[in-house]
């Protein structure tokens, strides 16, 4: 069970257009980010790290 949810205006897709699940463990367990050259918009990642971050300090 999550202890938090984050909202996104997307998420981290390869170009083909499949969901990369891996990123989002990563970003969510704060791991350092495996390979990342597959993604569609890798600005995406970048987005979601900072909203998790914002939410982590709020909700310390």
């Amino acid at each position: 069970k999550p202890a938090n949810i984050v909202f996104t205006p997307e998420l981290p897709k390869t170009r083909s257009g499949k969901i990369m699940r891996r990123l989002l463990r990563d970003v969510a367990e704060q791991r350092e980010l495996g390979d990342t050259t597959t993604l569609a918009d890798p600005t995406v990642v970048e987005e979601i790290k900072t909203r998790a971050q914002e939410e982590k300090s709020e909700g310390d």
